[in-house]
């Protein structure tokens, strides 16, 4: 009993050390790409700021699924989900009362994308020519088509949206006001504080709601 308890105390450790290894790892490498890009970033470089060998990067992941594990993490606190509402950001939003559900929307989604946009950025530009970046960026994509689309539902559900035939065409409309992009361009390009992004945004929403 002894030893076997014994074996799984030595199992957990390792596989917390591993956890934390590859935390250590990913976030090493999120820093470097935001830094400096996908191409200028090597495994080494990677290893060196993590602190471990770069057989131990090699072995806890490609330079492909670095960046998009740094992305993910990055921007939701989670990798792989299939919704927002699986990770930090959007997890609880559907049990929220109808007059703070869509500003808490806006304000998780623009804190997301000030923490990740650099790293989105980098995503988009890997993807022209790793065909595994760009298979994930299909995916991530996919499922931010998915996700607006379930909110414009929600929206209307709460009457807090004009019902129309193609709630498509505002779900791609929200998705587009509330992109990396369009945080990069208005606050890390042309200079606008937090507050007055917010205020351009809850307004440029409000109107497509209204539409």
């Amino acid at each position: 009993m002894v030893e076997s308890t014994a074996r799984v105390y030595r199992s957990e450790l390792r596989a917390r050390q591993a956890r934390e290894t590859r935390a250590r790892i990913i976030a090493a490498a999120g820093e470097l790409f935001a830094q400096q890009g996908y191409q200028a970033t090597t495994i080494a470089a990677i290893a060196r700021v993590a602190g471990v060998s770069g057989e131990t990067v090699k072995s806890a992941a490609s330079k492909a699924e670095l960046l998009i594990a740094a992305f993910e993490m990055t921007f939701s606190g989670r990798e792989g989900a299939e919704s927002l509402t699986d990770t930090e950001v959007g997890g609880g939003v559907l049990d929220l009362p109808d007059d703070v559900f869509l500003d808490t929307v806006l304000t998780q989604i623009t804190e997301a994308n000030a923490r990740g946009h650099r790293l989105w950025t980098v995503l988009l530009g890997a993807a022209l020519s790793d065909e595994r970046v760009d298979e994930v960026l299909t995916q991530i994509l996919r499922r931010r088509a998915d996700d607006y689309r379930r909110v414009v539902d929600e929206l209307m559900a709460r009457g807090l949206a004009v019902a129309e035939d193609d709630p498509r065409r505002t779900a791609a409309a929200l998705s587009f006001l509330l992109s990396p992009e369009s945080y990069q361009q208005l606050v890390a390009q042309a200079g606008w504080d937090r507050d007055t992004y917010m205020r351009w945004l809850r307004a440029a929403v409000a109107a497509e709601l209204a539409r």
